[in-house]
C-alpha cells in the first residue's frame, strides 16, 4: 500500500474514534460542525496491449498453376489424352482457376533417353505438378526421383501397377494384363465363344452396357465342354517393344485367356513397336507366311490399324459381322486402347473389337487432379477407367462424346477433395 493511501487510512480511523468518544460523553453545547474532508489519490500505471490482426483467409488455389505433362510419343493414341488434358484445363480456367498445360513428347516410342530429358526439364522448370505415361517403367525412374526431391507431385497415367523405389501421388490408368484378358475374350467370342460378336452361344445385352472383365468373366463361367471345343482360329500377335514391361503384361494377359482354348493356334508374335509403320511390316509378313490366318491380335491401337490397312491392301481384311469362315484366308483384327479413329473404324466394321485403356480419362481426371493437389485437396493413388470392350454396336459409347465425370471445381477451389 502507498503511503498516502496508508495516510488517509489513519485519519479516517481518528475520526471514527472521536465520534465514538464523543457519543459516551455528557451532552454539552452545540459546537461548530467540523468537517473532515478525506482525499485518495490513485495512481495510474499505462500498460502497452499488444494487438495481432487477423489474417486475411487464405486462398487455397495460387494464382496460375502449370501441369506439365509428358506421353510416350506424339502418335495418335497419346493425342487424344493430351487433348483431354487440355480440355479439361479449359474447364479450369471457365470456372475461375488459371491453369496452363506444357505438354513435351519424344518423337518416338523407343527414344528412352528424351523422355527423361524432358521429366529433368519439367522439374528444372519448377512446374506445379509432373504428369507422366512412362516410355518404360525403369527407365523413368530416376527422373521420377529427381522430382520428389524438388517436392513437385507426380502422377502416373497409362498403368495401376505401383513403381517401386518412388514417390507418386496418384496412378490413372489400368492393369495391362487385365485389359489383355477382356481382348482375349473378344477374340474368343468371335471363333465360337459366348458373347456378342461371333456365331457362338449369344448373350443378351442392355443398352449402353459396358463390357468389362467381370462381365466377361461372369459369361465365360457357365461355358460349357462342347462350347469351349467349338472355339477354333489361326491367329498371330503384334506385341509392342520386345520385352517391355508393358509388351510383357498385355501378352501375358492375352495368352492367360486364349491358351484355355485348345482350338486356338497362335502361329508366331513379331514386335510392332508401338508403331503404325512397324505394324503393318509385321502384319504383312504374317499374311505371306499364312495364308490361312483367321485373325491378328495386335496390343495397341497404332499396330492394330497398321494390322488393318495391311490386310485391306491385299483383300484379306474381314469385316465384322461377316462372320468367320476358317481357312477362306480373310483376317479379322482385335487390338487396344481406342481413340477416335478406331471407334470409327470399329463402328464401319473394319476392325472387330478393340479394348478401351482410357486416354480421354488420362487428360480429364490427370488435370483434374493435379489441380486439386496444388489446391490443399488429396486425391485418390489408384484411379482404375476400368478397361472395357468396344465393338461395332458400342461404338459410340465411347467416341466422339466419351462418357467423364463433371470436374466439382467449386470444392477444389476451396482446398477440398471431391474424388475422397
Amino acid at each position: 500500500m502507498s503511503s498516502r493511501l496508508r495516510w488517509a487510512s489513519m485519519v479516517g480511523f481518528m475520526v471514527l474514534l472521536a465520534l465514538v468518544v464523543a457519543s459516551c460523553a455528557p451532552a454539552a453545547a452545540p459546537t461548530p460542525e467540523v468537517i473532515v474532508e478525506t482525499v485518495v489519490v490513485v495512481e495510474t500505471v499505462e500498460v502497452p496491449v499488444e494487438v495481432t490482426p487477423a489474417p486475411p483467409p487464405a486462398a487455397p488455389c495460387p494464382d496460375s498453376i502449370v501441369i506439365c505433362w509428358t506421353p510416350p510419343d506424339i502418335t495418335g493414341v497419346f493425342r487424344t489424352a493430351t487433348d483431354f488434358f487440355n480440355l479439361s484445363a479449359l474447364d479450369a480456367r471457365i470456372a475461375e482457376i488459371n491453369v496452363s498445360l506444357v505438354s513435351q513428347a519424344p518423337t518416338s516410342h523407343i527414344a528412352f533417353g528424351a523422355q527423361v530429358a524432358i521429366i529433368e526439364d519439367f522439374v528444372a522448370r519448377g512446374c506445379d505438378v509432373i504428369a507422366i505415361s512412362p516410355i518404360e517403367v525403369e527407365v523413368v525412374i530416376p527422373a521420377i526421383q529427381k522430382a520428389n526431391e524438388a517436392g513437385i507431385p507426380v502422377i502416373i497415367v497409362n498403368l495401376l501397377e505401383p513403381i517401386a523405389g518412388v514417390d507418386v501421388a496418384s496412378y490413372i490408368g489400368f492393369d495391362n494384363t487385365l485389359a489383355a484378358r477382356i481382348s482375349a475374350f473378344a477374340l474368343v467370342d468371335y471363333f465360337g465363344g459366348p458373347g456378342v460378336l461371333g456365331t457362338g452361344r449369344e448373350v443378351e445385352v442392355e443398352p449402353d452396357t459396358y463390357l468389362d472383365l467381370a462381365w466377361w468373366e461372369e459369361v465365360y463361367e457357365t461355358i460349357t465342354d462342347d462350347e469351349r471345343a467349338a472355339v477354333e482360329a489361326k491367329v498371330a500377335i503384334i506385341e509392342g517393344i520386345a520385352g517391355g514391361f508393358f509388351s510383357t503384361a498385355r501378352v501375358n494377359g492375352f495368352h492367360s485367356v486364349v491358351d484355355e482354348f485348345p482350338g486356338i493356334e497362335v502361329v508366331g508374335m513379331l514386335a510392332g513397336d508401338w508403331n503404325r509403320e512397324k505394324g503393318i511390316g509385321a502384319a504383312e509378313d504374317f499374311l505371306t507366311a499364312n495364308p490361312d490366318l483367321d485373325g491378328i491380335w495386335a496390343a495397341s491401337n497404332e499396330m492394330g490399324l497398321g494390322a488393318m490397312l495391311a490386310s485391306e491392301a491385299v483383300g484379306r481384311l474381314e469385316l465384322a459381322g461377316e462372320g468367320p469362315v476358317l481357312g477362306d484366308g480373310n483376317v479379322a483384327i482385335f487390338t487396344n486402347d481406342v481413340t477416335p479413329e478406331s471407334a470409327d473404324r470399329v463402328a464401319e466394321g473394319k476392325m472387330v473389337a478393340e479394348t478401351t485403356h482410357g486416354f480421354p480419362d488420362w487428360g480429364w481426371y490427370g488435370t483434374e487432379f493435379g489441380v486439386t493437389m496444388v489446391c490443399g485437396g488429396e486425391v485418390p493413388q489408384i484411379f482404375d477407367i476400368r478397361p472395357r470392350t468396344m465393338y461395332q454396336e458400342n461404338a459410340r459409347l465411347f467416341y466422339p462424346q466419351p462418357a467423364l465425370e463433371p470436374i466439382d471445381w467449386e470444392t477444389i477451389k476451396e482446398g477440398g477433395s471431391p474424388r475422397m
